[in-house]
């Protein structure tokens, strides 16, 4: 199983050095921002530890290990004054699995409308928007292989047009018997291309400039292309390296590779101090160089890099809880993204 394993982690390293970039080719981009600040203080390295309700995004299949009904809500200060904001909620049931649901928003401040003839603006404002909503089952199969799907509507919109979709995730989770080394597994977004459709593609056309009499005002729509969905596969390893009574340290290792960029690695590890404080570190894409010229000699990083992060688990009534939770995402000249996270669990 640990050869298996090496063989997996190796695998990530090379194909991060023959990666090509596609970055540009797919919609939804919304659908790629990481949820949670436990995730996130690990440098999103969690497929194989997902068992709270951000498991939702990260793996559904870890849902089934979470063992409590659990309310998520997540809040998002993103880059360039955009607002991401997460809502989840998982509740296991007596012979089904467990099933949850969960909404995601991206927003931003409304801006003016400017043309070519209006460069300062028209007076008019426009606004930009992106939702996504889904459900979810997941279930245990054995005592350590669990399995989780995922059903989602995605819509984007922007001004007077709209674009919608529908997509799957499905997602595994094995626990080995090598000091309960996890292992786990995610496909997200698999789905409908989306094209945008509304009244701003509406123009006035005339079939035949040339000719006298025709009508040149021929109401028209500018066709517009079909996009994929930021298709993402998500493979894991996750492991106590440390315990003592109620204390560990875990450390997790994600390979990732997305249809629409760069494969990389994200690293990750977390201190949990007798169940009650947790902190996090983690370093996102640490060996992923971007080309950004002809010449190969002009190399640059990406702007992600490393996270931090901590939580606390306040006990109330009897095996209910609230759990505080933040990160500090570094992204070099975009400055910085925090996440704010508040989970509730009984």
């Amino acid at each position: 199983m640990l050869k298996k394993i090496l063989l997996v982690l190796m695998a990530g390293l090379i194909s991060v050095s023959f990666a090509q970039n596609k970055a540009g080719t797919t919609v939804a981009q919304f659908l790629k921002i990481g949820v949670g600040s436990r995730a996130n203080g690990m440098g999103e390295a969690f497929v194989a530890l997902s068992d709270d309700a951000s498991g939702l995004f990260w793996n559904p299949a870890g849902i089934s290990r979470a063992g409590a009904t659990e309310f998520m809500f997540v809040h998002t200060q993103w880059i360039a004054d955009i607002g991401f904001d997460y809502v989840g909620v998982i509740v296991p049931m007596s012979g089904i699995g467990t099933v949850g649901a969960s909404i995601t928003s991206l927003t931003m401040a409304d801006m003016p409308v400017r043309t070519e003839t209006q460069p300062n603006g028209t007076g008019e404002k426009f606004s930009a928007s992106d939702m996504a909503m889904q459900i979810s089952l997941a279930r245990n199969l054995t005592d350590r292989f669990s399995i989780g799907f995922n059903a989602k509507f995605i819509q984007q919109s922007i001004w007077h047009m709209s674009a919608k979709g529908m997509a799957v995730d499905v997602g595994t989770l094995f626990k080995t018997q090598f000091h309960d080394m996890r292992l786990g597994m995610s496909i997200s977004n698999f789905g409908t291309s989306m094209q945008m459709t509304g009244r701003d593609a509406l123009v006035t056309y005339d079939p035949d400039p040339e000719a006298e009499g025709n009508n040149p005002l021929i109401p028209a729509y500018l066709a517009m292309d079909e996009s994929a969905l930021p298709l993402m596969f998500r493979v894991g390893v996750a492991m106590d390296v440390w315990s003592q009574g109620s204390s560990k340290l875990t450390v997790a290792v994600d390979a990732l590779h997305p249809n629409d960029n760069y494969e990389s690695l994200n690293i990750g590890t977390e201190l949990n101090i007798a169940n009650l404080v947790f902190l996090r570190g983690g370093w996102k894409s640490p060996f992923v160089e971007t080309n950004t010229a002809s010449s190969t000699e002009n190399w640059e990083r990406r702007e992600e890099g490393f996270t931090v992060g901590a939580g606390v688990d306040i006990p109330l009534m009897g095996s209910s809880g609230l759990k505080f939770d933040y990160s500090f995402a570094d992204f070099g000249r975009l400055k910085n993204a925090q996440r704010f996270t508040l989970n509730l669990y009984f």
